[in-house]
C-alpha cells in the first residue's frame, strides 16, 4: 500500500522556479536593507543625544541642525523600507527607537544641499 502527502503539506516540496528564487531574493535584500537602515538610525539618533549633551560646543545651532537633517532623513528612509517590508506599526518604532518628535516634524522634508 502506498501512502500520499496531503495537498496542504507538500507545497514546501515543489522544485524552485526562477520566480521562487527571485522572490526569495528580494526578501532578504529587503530584509538586509533594513536591518541597515535600523543601525543607521540608531547612529544617528545617538550622535543628536551626544550633540544635546555637549550644549556648550562652538557653533552648535548649525552642527545640531545637520544632526536633525540627517536622523530625520535615515527615519523617513527606514519607514519606507519598513513598508516595502510589510511592517505598519510606526508608533512602536517611535516609541522603541525614542525617535525625538523635532526629528519626526522633519521627515519627508526636501531640503536644498549646499555645496
Amino acid at each position: 500500500m502506498s501512502v500520499r502527502i496531503p495537498r496542504s503539506l507538500s507545497t514546501g516540496l515543489q522544485p524552485e522556479t526562477g520566480w521562487s528564487v527571485l522572490d526569495h531574493e528580494l526578501r532578504e535584500q529587503k530584509a538586509h536593507t533594513l536591518g541597515t537602515l535600523s543601525g543607521q538610525v540608531e547612529q544617528a539618533l545617538a550622535a543628536l543625544r551626544v550633540s544635546d549633551a555637549e550644549a556648550h560646543e562652538p557653533d552648535r545651532e548649525h552642527r545640531r541642525r545637520a544632526l536633525l537633517d540627517n536622523a530625520a532623513d535615515l527615519v523617513w528612509a527606514f519607514m519606507i523600507q519598513r513598508e516595502l517590508c510589510g511592517l505598519r506599526n510606526w508608533d512602536a518604532v517611535v516609541k522603541d527607537y525614542s525617535i525625538p518628535r523635532e526629528v519626526l516634524n522633519r521627515v519627508g522634508q526636501v531640503r536644498r544641499r549646499a555645496d
